[in-house]
């Protein structure tokens, strides 16, 4: 019979959602070299080719991963050592960082995804401070860990340099809607960005949990590195198979969130992911969720909206939906979490 390992049924997935033992890696997800953005000379024909390869991708995968994308080497190193050395201190300088009722920022190692315990280990920082608490009603306030030593500055210096590459990302995906460059930006002038670094220790039943359930990304783009472990699975569009993305050395990956979904009415689609769990190794990951202002109102763009092509959703407002859905990822719910197809018109 072997040796029973004691499975905590909290982590343990329905039998439809377990993952497959094997992956598929054929048909990976689009990569997309950004050098292009930072010659002196981008020539306009290079730069058309850059927006039409960012469409395809958004449309086919809703997922590509960039290289050249000008976040430099050694900050990402910097923030992945930082990260694995905050994992790595005691319980008790954990939990002096530790996330509660009033402030859902900080360390926490419970989360739950479609009602399911994830199979990790998370800490969350804001982008901006709001310097008020948000209309939630939750303090927005960094908690600084003091073990180790600079990690306040490194995740500073990670979040500006992410910042600039995701409003870089963002003119893109605008120019690949036929939009000017910059007709998205004006949402993300009081930003709920956040950045979680995430450790998914090695789980002896990588067959049962998973590190992060299945989901959409409910924001506008999530930028995500990851260390060499891999363990990010795509639902592939075309088939609905579940793909392994390949990690891809100082590479990010990129996501278009719900967020973009509506916006685009539909043109993009955020893609369902999961995370899978590795028995052996743990594995660090660093996704950034470029969000917009909590007062933001988020519909079709009426650009894209005519007698031809209906708008496709509601209107419903950023501020509230994301609220209602962090409530759900830290209490177990009887309902499914909210979602945009809520909003969808039939």
């Amino acid at each position: 019979m072997g040796h029973q390992v004691e499975v905590d049924q909290a982590f343990v997935q329905s039998p439809e959602h377990r993952p497959k033992p094997v992956i598929s890696e054929a048909g990976s997800i689009p990569l997309i070299d950004l050098s292009p953005l930072f010659s002196d000379s981008a020539a306009t024909a290079v730069q058309a080719t850059l927006v039409e390869q960012v469409e395809a991708a958004s449309r086919d995968w809703g997922f590509f991963q960039v290289i050249n994308h000008g976040v430099p080497v050694d900050l990402l190193k910097a923030a992945e050592t930082a990260e694995r050395e905050f994992f790595a201190s005691s319980e008790e300088e954990k939990k002096k960082v530790r996330r509660d009722e009033v402030n859902p920022l900080g360390y926490y190692e419970s989360e739950h995804t479609k009602n399911v315990r994830d199979w990790k280990e998370v800490f969350d920082m804001v982008l901006h401070e709001p310097g008020v608490v948000d209309v939630s009603g939750l303090e927005l306030k960094n908690k600084w860990p003091q073990v180790p030593l600079g990690f306040r500055e490194t995740f500073e210096e990670y979040a500006k340099s992410v910042e600039k590459l995701a409003f870089r990302l963002l003119e893109l995906i605008a120019l690949s809607l036929n939009l000017p460059p910059q007709r998205l930006n004006v949402f993300f002038e009081e930003q709920t960005t956040f950045i979680r670094l995430n450790h998914y220790p090695p789980c002896p039943y990588p067959d049962l949990a998973l590190g992060v359930g299945r989901h959409k990304d409910a924001g506008a783009l999530t930028v995500l590195y990851q260390d060499s472990t891999g363990g990010l699975d795509v639902k592939r569009k075309s088939d609905g198979e579940w793909v392994r993305v390949k990690p891809i050395p100082n590479a990010f990956i990129i996501n278009v969130g719900d967020i973009i979904q509506v916006w685009s009415n539909d043109k993009y689609e955020s893609a369902e992911h999961r995370v899978s769990v590795n028995s052996a190794k743990d594995r660090f990951s660093i996704p950034f969720f470029f969000n917009p202002a909590s007062h933001t109102n988020v519909k079709p763009l009426e650009e894209l909206v005519d007698e031809t092509n209906p708008a496709k959703y509601d209107e419903y407002n950023w501020g509230d939906f994301f609220k209602t859905r962090k409530d759900s990822n830290y209490k177990k719910l009887e309902v499914e979490n909210i979602q945009i197809t809520h909003f969808k018109r039939v």
